[in-house]
């Protein structure tokens, strides 16, 4: 059974900053992950976190998915991949994407304007920026001018969080790799069609690229418990117009709309239960550990390259005991 390039998650909810550097040892020393990707909420920074990691391992992929646009510019994100790259020995690559309004605007105070413009332009900032180029340029929504980077420039590697066509289409067209995350296995010719389509508009030859997934996993007999997990935890996160915009575009759209209407009027409860059984089947990898590695197998075989296990979890000994049952050195 294919479960491709099998990647790990971090940080984990309950788990310090520290012991996710222990998680991150043991990712590469005991378990035998390629990599570690990084989400960025409201948790420990990526960036620090990654720093930690790259001085405590040695051959482990270090990626991060994702750091948002909005609340770093251009020219710290240059500072920070260029660091990065430096304290890992490259082998860290930058994930980024437009994140979401409650992150953007509620969290940050930035307004969450033309996502498409904000990504393009940082990206085009960056290439110049790590090619060890004096930056000159201007944008529909950025713009940086003379910025030449001290720490020593590399060909960091720029991968693009996308959702919907518009978005997937500019991966295509400026991305090194793709990010993707909750949506049901049958989602996938749409999202890598649309891929294609902005790479073959660029000129360019996507066939080779990574597509990175982060999976919701529960390794859990109950089903009802774990589904549970996942409606308390997401029914917020696909309130978000952006995510509540992504469940309409693959076919959930009177959920999507049930959802949306029960946040706007405060039922949290409402909102949750909007997230059917059938929803959360389509987009969590839930049940037993060969169920769990079969639906890993259905998003595989789809065309992710690299699904990034994500447990879960509320402390460190449920995530490090997940990390240690799809451990690609154990047999399974």
């Amino acid at each position: 059974m294919d479960l491709g390039k099998l990647a790990i998650t971090l940080p984990q909810p309950g788990v310090s900053s520290r012991d996710s550097v222990g998680l991150a040892v043991k990712a590469e020393r005991e378990w035998g992950y390629e990599a570690i990707w990084l989400a960025e909420t409201q948790g420990p920074d990526s960036a620090a976190l990654a720093g930690a990691i790259a001085q405590a391992t040695e051959r482990i992929g270090i990626g991060t998915a994702i750091v948002p646009v909005y609340n770093r510019t251009p020219a710290v994100l240059a500072m920070t991949a260029a660091t990065l790259a430096e304290l890992s020995a490259d082998r860290f690559i930058l994930g980024i994407g437009s994140s979401s309004h409650a992150i953007v605007e509620s969290w940050n105070g930035v307004r969450f304007e033309r996502p498409l413009a904000h990504v393009r332009d940082c990206v085009a900032i960056l290439r110049q920026a790590l090619a060890g180029e004096k930056t000159a340029y201007t944008g529909s929504a950025l713009r940086s001018k003379g910025l030449r980077l001290g720490t020593r420039a590399t060909p960091t590697k720029i991968y693009v969080a996308a959702l919907r066509e518009k978005m997937l289409e500019t991966a295509g067209e400026i991305g090194d790799g793709l990010i993707l995350n909750l949506f049901p296995p049958r989602a996938l010719p749409d999202i890598l069609a649309a891929y294609r389509r902005g790479a073959q508009r660029a000129g360019r030859d996507v066939s080779n690229h990574e597509v990175v997934c982060r999976l919701l996993l529960g390794v859990n007999d109950d089903l009802d418990s774990a589904r549970n997990m996942v409606r308390m935890g997401f029914a917020g996160y696909f309130a978000q117009p952006v995510y509540n915009a992504y469940l309409r575009w693959y076919g959930f759209e009177k959920e999507a709309q049930a959802l949306a209407e029960a946040f706007a009027r405060g039922d949290r409860a409402g909102s949750a239960a909007a997230l059917t059984d059938e929803v959360i089947d389509s987009i969590a990898v839930l049940g037993s550990e060969a169920q769990c590695r079969a639906r890993i197998a259905e998003y595989v075989a789809g065309g992710v390259t690299t699904p990034v296990l994500a447990p879960l979890a509320g402390d460190l000994a449920t995530a490090d005991a997940t990390f240690a049952l799809f451990a690609p050195n154990r047999a399974g």
